[in-house]
């Protein structure tokens, strides 16, 4: 909101040159006051006009510059997360048209890796060795009881940048391993603990602090096909 201006006091245009005067650093603490000036494009009498105007370009340049960024963030942003999307979509929807469970086995250590552009996709699942007459054991690595537990914590997702591959979760592939995301398979109360996990050689393609909606809602998708094939309760 504009102040009114006291009719009983003018202030001129002298008083306006003493007090910058006065105050020759005026424009640096209170830099707001050059939006409300318009620079005089005479350039005699030797005179700074012309170096002021120039002050007032390059903040404009400067802001167009940042808001031109900005935008350009947004947009790739926006097309990265289209991108993912897409490639959930096609994951799940290659999930759910498996016709048997070796097949959809198949489909989460192969077939996933090409779809979501990873290097590999390894299906975990902890074993007593009693426990597995349920499950076809050709591509699920099997861990010892309290393995993973023991890697997740009370977490349900790990996201890991530069780093080094597991070789209990990765196999003779541990070596390309630089960055993993780890979910939690929650099949039923009937089965031991498992985990899925995607291996990249990129160090940054999974870092802390991404957004898991995407890869968290295959993983609940992965869960219920797992669930139905077994023929498992909740």
């Amino acid at each position: 909101m504009s102040k009114e201006i006291d009719t009983d006091t003018i202030i001129s245009k002298e008083d306006v040159l003493a007090y910058l005067a006065a105050n020759p650093n005026f424009l640096q603490t209170t830099p707001e006051a050059a939006d409300l000036l318009v620079p005089s494009k005479d350039k005699s009498n030797g005179r700074k006009v012309a170096d002021f105007q120039y002050y007032l370009v390059e903040k404009a340049r400067a802001d167009k510059a940042t808001v031109e960024k900005q935008t350009a963030d947004i947009i790739e942003n926006a097309r990265s997360n289209m991108h993912n999307l897409t490639r959930i979509h096609t994951a799940v929807l290659k999930l759910l048209e498996a016709e048997c469970f070796q097949e959809f086995i198949h489909v989460i250590t192969m077939d996933l890796n090409a779809i979501l552009n990873i290097d590999l996709t390894c299906l975990v699942v902890e074993s007593n060795g009693h426990n597995m007459s349920a499950l076809n054991l050709n591509g699920i690595r099997i861990v010892p009881e309290g393995t993973i537990n023991t890697w997740m914590g009370d977490k349900e997702h790990i996201l890991e940048s530069d780093i080094h591959g597991i070789e209990q979760i990765y196999g003779g592939g541990a070596g390309l391993v630089r960055s993993q995301a780890i979910l939690r398979i929650d099949v039923s109360q009937n089965t031991p603990p498992a985990i899925l996990a995607f291996g990249s050689r990129n160090p940054e393609t999974f870092q802390q602090g991404q957004g898991t909606e995407l890869i968290s809602f295959m993983t609940r998708v992965i869960e219920r096909s797992m669930r139905a094939w077994l023929h498992l309760p909740l």
